[in-house]
């Protein structure tokens, strides 16, 4: 077999529009998949080219494949099993600035370029203070960039017209304003000139984002199938999730919103005034779901986010959780959030992705009062509704961190300070309520990390003591049924 390129599958050249930071498996299944979509669902016409943001990559990789690769998208869409695999063709050129720098500061003078689309991990848009000299390659990709917008600045002569659309997709609050922010913060650092100050801030635009899907990325355990059902050989082969989700908001959104047919092209992207609400949504119930069954499905006995969905008491107790004690607090209209939670459901039962329940686990302290402490306090303070399920699974995270499942030991992974309090209590636990009582009480009143004393509501200290009691002398099941209804 011969291994994929343009004498492979046949390739359509488009001019490149997009300069995109970052080749791995999520910008490939996501941004590159949109822009494929759109190219021949809405004639967007718009080739990328990829920059490789750390000294080692994959631009070679991709390169020896003409920017040809397979993605195979799988999952539950409206209750069906679907998989589909195609190939994407929309890449077009590939630059490792760290060896081909000029190469990459030529794309400045570029009239067809108009995008730039980054994911250079959450620590990417970071300001280095070691970023001074750009006669070569800055090490931060806010410094590849600079230099990038300095040379278009130069070549344009300042021209307001030649400014581009920045759109990250770092997973970090208000990206697109902290990449400005960022980069002004390092012209400033080195001294720029002002005018070319004014034209980062003024002539380019800024987007802040929310994406969403899960991305298993290459199938090493069936890759030699796969090829042998595709007749070619792809080591840049791409998994997906069906589900998509692309949130983007800024001054301008309006105008990229008309520039990108995204709806013509049947995909999922909203041009919103603010991102807030959806992210709050996906902190809440994607990844505030996650936390929540964690403690609760693996004391359980169950390992992974699907066998919890196929489980029926779990299941229920999963629903009650999302639609009565988080979605009512989340400032979007109804029929769109029951959208989303049921899509979520149908995620957490996909046959193609295995989810472990342990490798969500990590700092479970911390992921708590981020995504499931919001909704319980909206809950006490504002909707006067006991939030149970929030409370039952906040129960749970005491006693796994324990550490033991039957006779097993859970490999605890959180601070170091949270792991020596709960061995301190557990370890001065008798069995008795009144012990029960000393555990929940120390953890509810933990300021320091909570920022609130959870004791001071009516009804919580003593549920969640009856629900340790109930775990700790029964079993996880048996307490399910006896204190979540």
């Amino acid at each position: 077999m011969e291994n994929l390129s343009s004498k492979v599958v046949n390739k359509v050249k488009h001019p490149v529009k997009i300069m995109q930071f970052g080749e791995g498996n999520f910008l490939r299944a996501f941004i590159d998949w949109i822009v494929d979509s759109m190219n021949k669902k809405a004639n967007f016409n718009a080739g990328v080219v990829v920059v490789q943001p750390m000294p080692f990559g994959r631009v070679k990789e991709l390169s020896e494949a003409d920017g040809l690769y397979t993605l195979y998208l799988q999952g539950i869409n409206n209750g069906q099993i679907v998989k589909t695999h195609q190939v994407i063709d929309c890449l077009e050129d590939f630059i490792n600035p760290f060896t081909e720098y000029q190469k990459y500061l030529d794309y400045a003078k570029s009239e067809d370029l108009e995008y730039v689309v980054s994911n250079t991990t959450e620590a990417g848009i970071a300001f280095d203070p070691n970023d001074t000299d750009f006669t070569k390659t800055p090490n931060s990709f806010p410094g590849k960039l600079l230099a990038f917008l300095k040379a278009r600045y130069d070549y344009f002569d300042g021209d307001l017209k030649k400014g581009l659309e920045i759109i990250p997709c770092e997973l970090i609050d208000h990206n697109g304003d902290t990449l400005k922010e960022t980069l002004v913060q390092l012209a400033k650092h080195n001294h720029m000139d002002d005018a070319f100050i004014s034209w980062v801030e003024h002539a380019n635009r800024y987007y802040n984002t929310l994406v969403d899907r899960i991305v298993p990325g290459y199938p090493r355990n069936e890759d030699k199938h796969l090829w042998q059902q595709l007749g070619y050989i792809d080591n840049n082969m791409v998994v997906g999730e069906i589900f998509h989700l692309w949130v983007i908001d800024g001054k301008t959104v309006k105008n990229l919103e008309k520039k990108f047919p995204t709806k013509e092209a049947g995909l999922n992207v909203l041009f919103v005034d603010s991102i807030k609400p959806y992210k709050e949504r996906k902190v809440k119930i994607l990844n505030g779901s996650h936390t929540c069954l964690v403690p609760v499905s693996y004391l359980s006995g169950i390992d992974t986010v699907r066998e919890t969905i196929e489980d029926a008491q779990l299941n229920k107790f999963v629903l009650d959780f999302i639609f009565h004690e988080v979605v009512p607090t989340i400032n979007i209209p109804r029929d769109q959030m029951d959208s989303y939670a049921n899509s979520v459901l149908e995620r957490y039962g996909n046959p193609f992705v295995r989810h472990e329940l342990m490798s969500i686990a990590l700092n479970s302290v911390t992921k708590y009062k981020t995504r499931i402490l919001p909704a319980v306090l909206q809950n006490l303070e504002v909707l006067h509704h006991f939030p149970n399920h929030a409370l039952f699974s906040l129960a749970a995270l005491m006693v796994f961190y324990r550490g033991k499942r039957g006779n097993e030991d859970i490999k605890l992974a959180d601070d170091a300070w949270a792991l020596d309090l709960f061995n301190e209590l557990w370890s001065n636990f008798d069995g008795t309520k009144a012990s029960c009582m000393q555990i929940a009480k120390h953890v509810l009143s933990l300021e320091t990390h909570w920022e609130v004393d959870l004791t001071k509501f009516d009804g919580v200290l003593d549920y969640v003591t009856n629900c340790l009691y109930e775990i700790t002398t029964t079993s996880m099941r048996d307490a399910l049924k006896t204190m979540v209804k």
